[in-house]
């Protein structure tokens, strides 16, 4: 007598599994650690913008007096500390409360976005961006002349160039290399848009 078998040629009683039964847990499990690493270095670019500004200006407002000039390597680079009631490179002065909301939405919007990223190169673009944008809000809150419209310290100056910060460093680098990202056609998860998925289903372009 032959055991029975179901319609599609598995015997009952047998212990084999699919596959894919198998593997759900391993892919689940390797996907998180995957996760993860992704969002330590997605906090690691946004903790190390963010701290370099802060110290920096600290640095500043507490060696320089405002308007001060101090050559470092002329003509090249120069530290000049202003005040910047405007948004990065001194751009709408006399709208601080706008750039102030505008900084709150986008480092909102980015920390939303963090369970999405698959990339390398995402993390660390979304981190910096997220970091300069922290930094830039952090002295819209806090500093003079009131919340919500303190001005910002810039104090790095180039030649025939606006004077700028760390942070606005962080934001523009950040933003170039996601411009970049989807000039190649590569998505947050890691993926070109005009790839073939491989026969495991991962992509390449990480």
């Amino acid at each position: 007598m032959t055991d029975q078998t179901p319609e599609h040629g598995t015997p009952i009683g047998s212990d084999e599994t699919s596959p894919a039964v198998h593997d759900t847990p391993t892919a689940a499990s390797h996907r998180r650690r995957t996760g993860a690493r992704y969002a330590l270095l997605f906090a690691a670019c946004c903790a190390v913008i963010y701290v370099a500004d802060q110290l920096t200006k600290i640095w500043v407002v507490s060696t320089m007096t405002e308007g001060q000039i101090t050559p470092v390597l002329p003509p090249l680079l120069n530290w000049h500390f202003i005040r910047n009631p405007g948004a990065a490179f001194s751009i709408g002065t006399d709208y601080t409360w706008v750039f102030t909301i505008i900084m709150a939405v986008v480092s909102i919007a980015i920390l939303t976005q963090v369970r999405k990223i698959a990339s390398w190169w995402w993390a660390t673009a979304l981190g910096l961006v997220l970091g300069g944008a922290l930094g830039n809000l952090t002295d819209r809150l806090v500093r003079e002349p009131s919340f919500g419209q303190g001005h910002v310290v810039d104090f790095i100056a180039l030649p025939n160039f606006a004077i700028f910060n760390i942070a606005d460093s962080g934001v523009v680098t950040g933003v170039c290399l996601i411009c970049l990202l989807t000039l190649r056609g590569i998505g947050m998860d890691g993926k070109r848009s005009n790839d073939e998925p491989s026969p495991d289903g991962s992509a390449d372009a990480k």
